[in-house]
């Protein structure tokens, strides 16, 4: 099969340059021109991969992911490698709009969490929405994973005040998913993970995530941390609070159980050692995947996340 074929991820959206076109993340110094070789995209960007860990398929692939199939990992993008990818995927010539790459990239969240963490055995979901499109992301997961027969709770401490994200939360309360504080969300977590059969969801902070969190996005990411017995967590794209290139510096920081990768693993994704790693998304053209040297794997039908090796 000819993986240039394949039709596969979004990279992360976001706010605007100087010629007008939104970025899912704002552009790292140095990034890559759109119509120049993409930075991050040479040798690091055609890097394999490392495996995503042993361990089952749990709930055996059921629903809209991958069903349990695994394709071979991909190139891995730098920050400014992926945010020149988002900025050719909303420009003219590919013609996508931010709401179209949040509502795909969040529904592949949900389906790769449905994956891993069934609803059979963990039926209770703390949705983390940090500030961004990462956040943006999360509520639209939030959304999906409570149709999918998820309790579903909502955290959203710094609300955007732009109309699609005001739109993403209305669908939310719409459905009746209960929003809570940042402290009320910090005592849960803990609580979740003593009980069992919860999974915390951390769309907090996306790629263009610098410096170190402020209140109340260091006592969410504290509640996080291993030593604070958090219930298992899905990290959207970027574990939150990990340098995007670099990986956890402190050492100290979260460890999720499952990672989604949107558009392709980023370099910090090298670092993570948890069970389940997916790729979400599925709208890069062929030529666009092969422009920035990702070797895309196919997904199974109509599968919207496809597990990595």
């Amino acid at each position: 099969m000819e993986r240039s074929r394949v039709e596969p991820p979004p990279g992360r959206r976001g706010l605007s340059t100087a010629e007008g076109v939104p970025l899912r993340e704002p552009m790292a110094s140095g990034a890559g021109r759109a119509g120049g070789a993409p930075a991050g995209a040479g040798a690091a960007g055609r890097a394999r991969a490392g495996p995503a860990g042993p361990g089952p398929g749990s709930g055996a692939g059921a629903g809209a992911g991958g069903r349990g199939a695994r394709g071979p990992p991909p190139g891995r993008l730098s920050a400014g490698a992926a945010a020149a990818l988002d900025r050719e995927l909303m420009g003219p010539e590919l013609g996508f709009e931010l709401a179209q790459l949040m509502e795909l990239a969040g529904l592949s969240v949900a389906c790769a969490l449905q994956e891993a963490f069934p609803p059979r055995t963990h039926p209770r979901v703390l949705a983390l929405c940090g500030p961004g499109n990462n956040g943006g992301d999360g509520l639209v997961a939030a959304r999906h994973l409570h149709h999918f027969g998820y309790a579903v709770e909502v955290c959203y401490p710094k609300p955007t005040d732009k109309p699609l994200f005001r739109s993403l939360v209305v669908q939310c309360r719409t459905l009746g998913l209960p929003f809570i504080g940042a402290g009320e969300a910090e005592q849960r977590l803990p609580a979740h993970g003593g009980a069992g059969g919860a999974v915390a969801l951390d769309a907090l902070f996306g790629f263009s995530f610098r410096g170190a969190p402020r209140p109340p996005f260091d006592g969410l990411l504290q509640a996080l941390r291993p030593e604070a017995g958090p219930p298992p967590i899905v990290s959207v794209d970027v574990p939150s609070g990990w340098d995007v290139d670099r990986g956890d510096l402190s050492g100290a920081g979260i460890r999720p159980e499952c990672l989604v990768s949107l558009s392709a693993p980023k370099l910090c994704s090298e670092g993570f050692a948890g069970e389940f790693h997916y790729l979400g998304g599925r709208f890069i053209p062929g030529s666009l995947a092969r422009k920035y040297g990702l070797e895309l794997p196919a997904y199974p039908g109509a599968a919207q996340c496809v597990r990595l090796e």
